[in-house]
């Protein structure tokens, strides 16, 4: 049982905080809603007032009710929402009881108990976890990133008397099914939109605004994340990428090296040679092997191999971070038991995201010789026919094998909130 805390140091809540944060109570002229959606640009204070409003909505309407509070994944809500959510309860005086085996958080005050149960949204199979709860209301955080029959569920779960749906999220595609379902037919569905920039926060100061305007500051992810605007992935997926900025032609340094495979053989096989000096990596060297090139002429695994001994020969690899569909080839490396192989992080948007961000910020660069992956980087587009973020599987493999490193091994070393 977890009571009485340390006081949470409360920050002045915005006009549109203060919205969501009341828009339910008897005296509020939408309180007759069915729901509110709160979307926006990252940092913009939406995910603090939407927990907060959506505990205190159920502990003043309901008792020994079942409520829902879904992330992407049950790890990203506690890490993301449920932190901050706990200290912010404590503060007011609740009383919490987790049960973590059941992943959910019993919450008490004035003699009224409720129970909320953590779901994790992150793919179709979500689904049959919520299955069987009757629920007095439900919280969606980031509900873009969840698929459509999660929600549906989780909703069509909510029959108790007086329950209402709570949406939070960042934009995505305006072909995207929660924009053109729920947002494009708020009105007909009695929900409440609100929209947030990050002068809705605050508690932001001008230079945290202006630090995430520079590490957003082109493409689809600075009208996304920055403007808050719901529009389609087009053109160039790196379009911040500048040959004047991001190529060098010294590789001499210090730091820990690792090699990054994208492995075929009918499409072409890439090894990049990185070099990790703090937060900064330098893609020092590249393996570009296409067979269509060299008459059909495929490779197999143990050819590969010996190829890769000759690439990495003269360095310390640390690990090698491979296609975690290239089991054969994974196999053969560890057969011969000189490398570290491991399976990439194939998390193809956020890898994407965090590549454009580290190139934004300039954290991640490309020695010259790098020839064939510089030219993929001109060629790397998104699918303009797609209602959903995807690349077009062209000219892509020197651009996975870089998601690869970035995904794997640069995620746990530098920490951009919003990332």
């Amino acid at each position: 049982m977890i009571q009485n805390r340390a006081l949470f140091q409360f920050k002045p809540f915005s006009k549109k905080q203060k919205q969501i944060l009341t828009w339910w109570l008897p005296e509020s002229p939408v309180n007759g809603c069915n729901g509110i959606i709160a979307d926006g640009a990252i940092r913009s204070g939406k995910t603090v007032s939407m927990a907060l409003s959506f505990v205190l909505f159920a502990m003043h309407n309901f008792e020994y009710k079942n409520f829902a509070m879904c992330g992407k994944t049950i790890g990203s809500f506690r890490r993301n929402v449920l932190a901050v959510l706990k200290n912010m309860l404590l503060s007011r005086g609740y009383i919490l009881e987790e049960h973590r085996s059941d992943n959910m958080i019993e919450i008490k005050r004035n003699g009224v108990i409720n129970y909320f149960y953590i779901f994790g949204g992150k793919d179709e199979r979500s689904q049959d976890l919520i299955q069987g709860i009757t629920l007095a209301s439900v919280f969606f955080d980031e509900v873009a990133l969840m698929p459509e029959s999660f929600v549906n569920q989780a909703t069509g779960r909510c029959s108790e008397n007086g329950s209402k749906y709570w949406f939070n999220c960042n934009p995505n595609s305006p072909k995207h099914w929660f924009k053109q379902q729920w947002i494009d037919e708020a009105e007909n569905k009695k929900l409440l939109y609100l929209h947030f920039t990050m002068n809705d926060n605050l508690s932001l100061s001008e230079e945290i605004k202006q630090r995430y305007r520079e590490i957003y500051a082109t493409g689809v992810f600075y009208r996304r994340y920055i403007l808050g605007e719901w529009v389609g992935a087009d053109g160039l997926v790196y379009p911040m990428f500048d040959e004047d900025k991001h190529i060098v032609s010294n590789t001499e340094g210090t730091g820990l090296y690792y090699i990054s495979i994208d492995y075929g053989t009918n499409n072409p096989c890439v090894f990049l040679l990185w070099r990790l000096n703090k937060n900064t990596a330098v893609c020092v060297k590249e393996y570009y092997y296409d067979s269509h090139e060299r008459n059909g002429c495929q490779k197999t695994d143990e050819e590969y191999y010996n190829d890769l001994e000759k690439f990495a020969e003269g360095y310390s690899i640390q690990k090698i971070i491979i296609d975690p569909s290239a089991l054969s080839f994974k196999t053969t490396i560890k057969r011969h038991g000189k490398y570290i192989a491991r399976d990439a992080d194939n998390s193809v948007l956020d890898g994407i995201r965090l590549s454009a961000t580290l190139l934004q910020s300039g954290h991640l660069y490309f020695h010259e010789s790098c020839q064939n992956t510089i030219e993929e980087f001109g060629a790397y587009v998104w699918d303009e026919d797609s209602s959903e973020d995807e690349v077009i599987k062209e000219y892509d493999h020197a651009m996975d094998a870089m998601r690869y490193f970035v995904q794997t091994i640069m995620r746990r070393i530098v920490k951009f909130e919003g990332v």
